[in-house]
């Protein structure tokens, strides 16, 4: 009997009932607004911060409107100019470039691996033409960390991290966003903690998270963050930074709270599911699984594969018939981008040369959203059923050949 998969991949879990009654008292007192406090009340988006903040050990925090705010503020924050080049992956989602072109920055794309990390000896060639990198650990791929920044520290390249995919993830010990100038993370729906929308921006520099307040339209009430330098460090700033305002709200705040202080159990539950689907699709024919270093802890909210070298044809020919089985699978290879699988050369705001090696890798991947709906024997179906059509296609390609 050929198995049917009837999950939804866009499901995910509720809100925790801590969440619920949370922001039930926020919507009940009408304090919405992160500054709208009385006397020694202290708001829901400042406590967060502090929370977020002792959760990945940085000084500073900023509860921002979503993640893509987090990336804007931080490079403007950076002093990334109109007309500056800005270095990037050329493997990532739209918001990253669109991050650098909301302040007028140029992206300049670095190649991708069969790893899906950004292409470390392409970065090396290309430090000269910039003095920020805004990285993406990309669908929760973590390249060598003690090596890019060693490349940055020594080109003075800034850097910083795009980790709507890492929330909760380390690299040898340290946590991701942690490395460079800023951390920036995503709480959008499919990210690790879900508030619809939001974001975080984290650093350990006084200066840039005062101006990182500044320009989240603080006014002049950053007295009221908990997880902020000290009042005197706004003194010169507060007088030229441009309030550009994409605060994170008190009902948001209070939906978060409780899903930070499980973030490490969810995030057992992820790379539980992932490790299912990575073994039930361990030496299938034709398909290239991404190997994970033994130095990244990663949180596995999505899945990826390699159908390297194969033709466009074969590719559809699987996505088609995993879809009639209904295993839902994106691809990036495409000619056309579709929801969320763009690419760089997707992206003529920000024309680029080819690269032709991380096209052929761009033309291979396959990812899977992994929602925690999803149970291991659900996993497990997943991994039979890619795993069955694959090979289908793949011996039938082998065959005509």
């Amino acid at each position: 009997m050929t198995e049917i998969f009837t999950g939804s991949f866009t499901q995910q879990e509720p809100i925790p009932d801590e969440g619920i009654a949370a922001a039930n008292a926020v919507m009940q007192s009408g304090r919405l607004h992160r500054y709208n406090t009385s006397g020694h009340e202290i708001a829901e988006a400042a406590l967060l911060e502090e929370e977020f903040a002792a959760t990945v050990g940085s000084k500073y925090c900023l509860a921002v409107a979503s993640g893509g705010y987090a990336m804007t503020t931080a490079l403007r924050a950076s002093g990334v100019q109109h007309g500056d080049k800005v270095l990037t992956n050329a493997f990532t989602l739209a918001p990253v470039p669109g991050a650098i072109a909301a302040v007028g920055g140029v992206p300049v794309f670095v190649g991708v691996t069969e790893d899906l990390v950004i292409d470390l000896d392409d970065l090396a060639a290309k430090l000269d033409q910039a003095k920020v990198l805004l990285l993406s650990h990309m669908r929760g791929h973590i390249c060598d960390m003690d090596r890019l920044m060693a490349l940055c520290d020594a080109a003075g390249v800034a850097v910083i991290e795009d980790c709507a995919h890492t929330m909760g993830a380390v690299w040898n010990g340290m946590p991701s966003g942690r490395w460079g100038r800023f951390g920036c993370y995503s709480t959008q729906t499919y990210k690790h903690i879900n508030s619809g929308e939001g974001g975080f921006l984290i650093c350990d520099g006084a200066e840039d998270m005062a101006r990182a307040i500044m320009l989240s339209g603080s006014y002049m009430l950053f007295e009221k963050h908990r997880a902020a330098p000290p009042v005197e460090t706004f003194a010169k700033i507060k007088y030229e930074t441009p309030n550009i305002s994409g605060r994170m709200d008190n009902l948001r705040a209070a939906i978060l709270r409780p899903q930070l202080r499980d973030l490490a159990t969810q995030a057992a539950r992820w790379n539980a599911r992932y490790r299912v689907l990575e073994a039930g699709l361990a030496e299938t024919p034709g398909l290239r699984l991404i190997p994970r270093p033994e130095k990244e802890q990663f949180v596995a909210s999505s899945f990826q594969f390699l159908l390297l070298d194969w033709s466009p044809d074969a590719v559809h020919t699987v996505l088609a018939r995993c879809a009639a089985r209904g295993v839902e699978l994106k691809w990036f290879g495409g000619s056309e981008p579709k929801g969320f699988t763009s690419r760089y050369d997707s992206w003529r705001y920000a024309p680029s040369e080819p690269m032709p090696a991380s096209d052929r890798v761009l033309a291979g991947v396959i990812d899977m959203r992994l929602p925690l709906t999803f149970s291991l024997d659900d996993c497990a179906m997943l991994a039979r059923i890619i795993r069955a059509e694959v090979s289908a296609v793949y011996q039938g390609n082998v065959a005509a050949e």
